[in-house]
Order: C-alpha cells, then sequence, then structure tokens
C-alpha cells in the first residue's frame, strides 16, 4: 500500500522554495533509514538546482546524490529526476514537480508538499485529488514536525 505524506509549510524562502529545504531533509532521513529515495522535479534546470541546494546541505546532513544517469551504477541513495521512468524501483518519492509521478502506487512513500504561496496551494489541492482517487492513503502534517518526530 502506497502512502502519501503531504507536508504544509508556512512560509515561503526568499532564495529557494520552501518546499526544497524540506525536501533536503526528507532525503537526509531516507538516507539514514537506507531507504533510496527518488526526488522528481519538473524539468532539468529544477532538478539541477535542487542538486546544487543538496551541496550545499552542512556536513552532517550530507547525502549521497547524483542525477538520474550519472553517478555509481545503480546511482546514489539519492537520485534526482524530471522523468519518472518505469525502471525506477525506489521506495519513497519525494515529489518536487507540479503533477504526481506516473504509476504512483508502484512507490511505498511518497512525500508531496503544501507550499504557502497560493497557485501553489491550488496545484497542491489537485495532486492530492489525484492520489486519492488512485486509493492511495493520506496524510498530512506540518512541515516543522520533521524534525520533531525523528530524532536521532
Amino acid at each position: 500500500m502506497t502512502d502519501v505524506t503531504f507536508y504544509m509549510l508556512e512560509e515561503a524562502d526568499s532564495d529557494h522554495p520552501a518546499h526544497w529545504l524540506t525536501a533536503c531533509e526528507l532525503a537526509v532521513q531516507s538516507y539514514r533509514n537506507k531507504r533510496r529515495c527518488l526526488v522528481v522535479c519538473d524539468d532539468k534546470k529544477s532538478a539541477e538546482a535542487f542538486d546544487e541546494l543538496l551541496w550545499q546541505q552542512p556536513l552532517e546532513a550530507f547525502v549521497p546524490h547524483n542525477l538520474t544517469g550519472e553517478g555509481p551504477n545503480g546511482g546514489a541513495p539519492v537520485e534526482i529526476c524530471w522523468q519518472v521512468s518505469n525502471s525506477a524501483n525506489r521506495p519513497v518519492i519525494i515529489n518536487l514537480a507540479n503533477s504526481i509521478p506516473s504509476e504512483a502506487q508502484r512507490f511505498r512513500q511518497i512525500f508531496d508538499f503544501v507550499p504557502a504561496e497560493e497557485s501553489a496551494k491550488q496545484q497542491a489541492r489537485d495532486r492530492y485529488k489525484q492520489y486519492r482517487a488512485q486509493g492511495l492513503t493520506m496524510h498530512n502534517l506540518p512541515a516543522r514536525s520533521i524534525n520533531e518526530n525523528h530524532h536521532g
């Protein structure tokens, strides 16, 4: 069964979309829990920008990552893509794209976001409805709860 967790963001960040920083935290958690994850972006430019943001994280939050098609054979624990291929067999998806991943039910855990900006909120609502229409298990959490729930 696929679990979809939407993290609600309270404020925008001037440098990056606020949900990107939340996505970085989720990528770190997945890595620490030894769960390979796929970060899905809208396009190659966004994927490269997110890749850069992961490199800027403090040393203790470093995660081995690469863009699809780069890195070691089989990819790093965190792979960043702009199209979900049918061969993607990672259990965790962190969705930064405006649409839901194809065949969402193939994945065990999908993280998605409700940004603070109004236009992005509407897109998030549309994704929520699409996931729910596929019969996936839905959860909503405040973004700040990520660090509260998972110490250590």
